[in-house]
């Protein structure tokens, strides 16, 4: 059986606040590890106001604490915000408290605009950078204690000092990640819910090219799809034009909270804006059961993904419940029936 997992990124939308996104997200939570998926991962933005999953590292602990099986990580920690060191921690600190059950997926890109992403590092070093090569290297000497000798950092422990680092996957939507994963032999998720690139090459690329290391002995390819489900075609459409207006929006530089299918149904389009969604549609998975899973079974065939994770971005709350238990009944993870 493929494992499926989870991808939230607690949706704010125009009829719920973002203390409710996030009480959502806990919901959710409970329910993916009643209905047997295998990982619970959130996801790291700033200044988005769709999206009130800001702080991962807090987020982690209170979904693990609220459930008893599921995994619980990042997805990911946007390494160019945060010093090598505090992620060490933190990810430690985690580890201690639910051994076994954390991940620390670590991606390159800021989660945000480059003005935000200025405010977030304006106190470390030069907020233009690229130094995200440089910073994982040195979460990885924390953690080895591999700095040599007369190094500044030679003598400094990431505590808790006896528990391990949770197991790291590297987050990508090109071939460089993919690339860098295999070289060190960690795990790769690929972001085919908002890359533009043919997801077949990077996740071969991963595979062919994976190096095994002390902390994993074989590949593990995760192919991350936006998935909306219904019990039929045409209410899993009406849900996903709630994803069409919110992408046809972010196009043209407008975020907002996600709009309600009505509001969807109201809006006016332009040709620019259907041709936006026409494209985003391409890698967008809509309809029931069977659409869905017709979709789905060549793209995880043509990538050989180990598993599955699927992130659902609607309007509704109980929707996007049902569009997950209807994804666990497809793939048969058969925790609990689908009320």
């Amino acid at each position: 059986m493929r494992p499926v997992s989870v991808l939230d990124l607690s949706p704010v939308t125009t009829g719920t606040s973002g203390a409710q996104a996030l009480h959502n997200s806990l919901d959710l939570a409970r329910l993916a590890d009643q209905l047997g998926f295998t990982r619970y991962w959130v996801a790291e933005h700033h200044n988005m106001p769709s999206i009130a999953s800001s702080a991962p590292d807090i987020m982690i602990g209170q979904i693990a604490a609220a459930t008893g099986r599921i995994r619980v990580g990042s997805g990911g920690v946007m390494l160019p915000n945060h010093a090598p060191l505090l992620v060490a921690e933190r990810y430690k600190v985690l580890e201690g408290l639910f051994p076994g059950r954390i991940d620390l997926g670590l991606g390159r890109a800021p989660g945000t605009d480059p003005v935000t992403s200025y405010a977030l590092r304006r106190r470390q070093d030069d907020p233009s950078a690229d130094d995200f090569l440089e910073r994982f290297q040195e979460l990885l000497l924390f953690e080895q204690q591999g700095f040599p000798d007369g190094h500044p950092f030679r003598n400094v422990r990431a505590m808790p000092a006896d528990v391990p680092l949770p197991p790291i996957y590297l987050l990508g939507s090109s071939g460089y990640s993919a690339q860098l994963a295999a070289h060190i032999g960690a795990g790769f998720s690929f972001a085919h819910h908002f890359s533009d690139l043919d997801p077949v090459e990077p996740m071969m690329t991963y595979r062919a090219q994976f190096k095994p290391s002390p902390a994993r002995a074989v590949p593990l390819a995760i192919l991350a799809v936006h998935v909306v489900a219904a019990d039929t075609d045409a209410e899993a459409e009406r849900l996903a034009s709630t994803v069409d207006l919110n992408f046809a929006r972010r196009r043209q530089g407008h975020y907002l909270p996600l709009p309600s299918p009505e509001e969807a149904a109201a809006y006016d389009y332009s040709p620019a804006d259907r041709a936006l969604i026409a494209r985003n549609r391409t890698r967008l998975v809509v309809g029931s059961k069977t659409t869905v899973m017709a979709r789905l079974e060549p793209l995880l065939a043509a990538t050989q993904a180990d598993e599955l994770m699927i992130t659902t971005m609607i309007y509704d709350h109980e929707a996007r419940k049902h569009s997950y238990a209807l994804m666990a009944e497809a793939f048969e993870l058969g925790r609990i029936p689908i009320g």
